[in-house]
């Protein structure tokens, strides 16, 4: 579903979108274009983390038939945190930080349901990568009861550098994997932590694995290999507030 409220389109109107510093989730470009206007564009997107798909005419065309010029951006319905900025705040606040970072996750269904639990369970942000991932569109805040309208959402470029950073911070990094070394319940949450979320289809990235403290697994007893990845995200999540509290 796609909220027309949501887009912007036409060249001169997505650059000016950029520089006004409004919140892109992605921007799709016609995969021939070449004017002198969407060469300015390119420009202005340099050194920034929105991410850019080229895709055929008739697909840009399915979502407004309007004079698009052959570029639509996508506006983001909420504004992302940097997890940079949010650590040394919650620090200063006198806070335990809990994160839960979701490595590759795109099922927006999933996202926004992992998202009411976080809400839920007061996790103090949710961590995405900027591209070839989830966004916090019409659909995941409505799966999400509304919950991404209050709980921060940080849209990093690499999550491998979050986490150096979130280790550096004090942070134990837990990941949920079936390569994991024992049962989630044997953890330690207790203290600041990010809990690492994989996508259902191929799991937390090797790189990010290695970053981790510990990873964890979900004991499954039956023929199917594995849980829905926010169904496995509630009973870490749940956990972890059993030790925290």
């Amino acid at each position: 579903m796609i909220d027309k409220n949501d887009i912007v389109f036409g060249v001169r109107a997505v650059i000016e979108a950029v520089q006004a510093g409004k919140e892109i989730d992605k921007i799709l470009v016609k995969k021939d274009i070449q004017s002198d206007l969407s060469k300015e564009l390119f420009a202005v997107l340099k050194g920034t983390s929105i991410p850019v798909q080229r895709i055929p005419v008739e697909r840009i065309n399915k979502i407004t038939r309007k004079n698009h010029q052959g570029v639509i951006a996508f506006i983001s319905s909420v504004v992302y945190q940097k997890v940079e900025d949010l650590v040394p705040f919650l620090f200063e606040q006198g806070k335990n930080p809990f994160f839960v970072m979701l490595d590759g996750l795109t099922d927006v269904r999933n996202f926004g349901a992992i998202a009411r639990t976080c809400e839920c369970a007061g996790v103090d942000a949710v961590v995405i990568p900027a591209k070839n991932s989830v966004t916090v569109n019409a659909d995941a805040i409505k799966t999400s009861a509304g919950a991404l309208h209050s709980l921060p959402v940080c849209k990093e470029k690499n999550l491998k550098q979050s986490l150096e950073f979130l280790k550096n911070s004090g942070f134990k990094l837990i990941a949920a994997t079936e390569k994991g070394d024992y049962e989630y319940t044997k953890a330690d949450y207790s203290g600041p932590v990010c809990l690492i979320m994989g996508a259902e289809d191929k799991g937390v990235s090797y790189e990010n694995l290695a970053l981790c403290d510990e990873w964890v697994k979900i004991p499954v007893l039956g023929t199917i290999e594995s849980l829905n990845v926010s169904v496995a995200a509630g009973i870490l999540i749940y956990e972890a507030l059993k030790q925290r509290n």
